[in-house]
């Protein structure tokens, strides 16, 4: 689920190609020059350098995961609303979380928070075996059927993502799209030694920072402020 980097700086801050989608150049794709633009003025000149994660962001249609209304204003470089009361991240912010985790093909990745399903979409595009979690059973419906029409391998369940996903841990990386009060226990426990967790810590109302959690091969964790963010807060309970 969604944000929008409160960091004050400049940089407040697409076809399908790529592992987990198929290919789709300008002719299929009238949006490509637009996703395009949005990689460059938005992404790569802002300090995005992670070869898989600017090819990602390049090939992803970020037009396919916002609602129709929406359209129009899929490649401005802030998130749009997808309904109760979540929204689909700003393009930037999705690199970065992206870049943080390293992603690389066949990495085991968890994403807390599917929303429209653009950020499994791009940790997709750039190799990883997606599994995401979505709180709003009709959020990881439509995500799922979207993903799926995509040509994306991601696997998509509703559930509570506090707890995690036992049955698929343990994990190269994980990503949490939205603001958590604290890290999550099972989450540290579901990561994979040697692994990474980028996930934003705060409240709603208040300061929140993106943490960057690292798990040695010993199993001691070590964490890093990244930056600070605002991010819808990380609900609990299915709804």
């Amino acid at each position: 689920m969604r944000w929008v980097r409160s960091i004050t700086a400049v940089l407040l801050l697409g076809g399908v190609a790529g592992a987990g989608g198929p290919d789709a150049g300008p002719a299929a794709d009238p949006r490509a020059a637009e996703r395009l633009r949005m990689v460059e003025r938005f992404i790569a000149r802002e300090g995005i350098r992670d070869p898989a994660t600017l090819q990602a962001m390049r090939t992803v249609p970020r037009h396919e995961f916002v609602p129709p209304g929406l359209v129009s204003a899929a490649y401005e470089n802030r998130p749009l609303p997808i309904g109760l009361g979540q929204t689909i991240s700003q393009p930037y912010i999705v690199a970065y979380q992206t870049e943080v985790v390293r992603p690389g093909e066949g990495m085991k990745i968890l994403e807390i928070g599917t929303g429209s399903g653009y950020q499994a979409a791009v940790l997709a595009a750039a190799g990883a075996r997606v599994y995401t979690m979505e709180i709003f059973a009709e959020l990881a419906t439509s995500a799922r059927q979207r993903l799926e029409r995509l040509g994306y391998r991601a696997t998509v369940r509703h559930g509570d993502g506090n707890l995690g996903w036992p049955e698929e841990a343990p994990f190269d990386a994980i990503v949490v799209t939205a603001a958590a009060s604290h890290v999550p226990p099972a989450l540290i426990e579901q990561l994979k030694p040697g692994g990474r967790m980028v996930i934003p810590v705060g409240s709603m109302f208040g300061a929140q920072n993106l943490l960057q959690i690292d798990k040695d091969p010993g199993g001691t964790v070590r964490t890093r402020i990244l930056l600070p963010v605002a991010f819808v807060p990380m609900l609990s309970g299915l709804r």
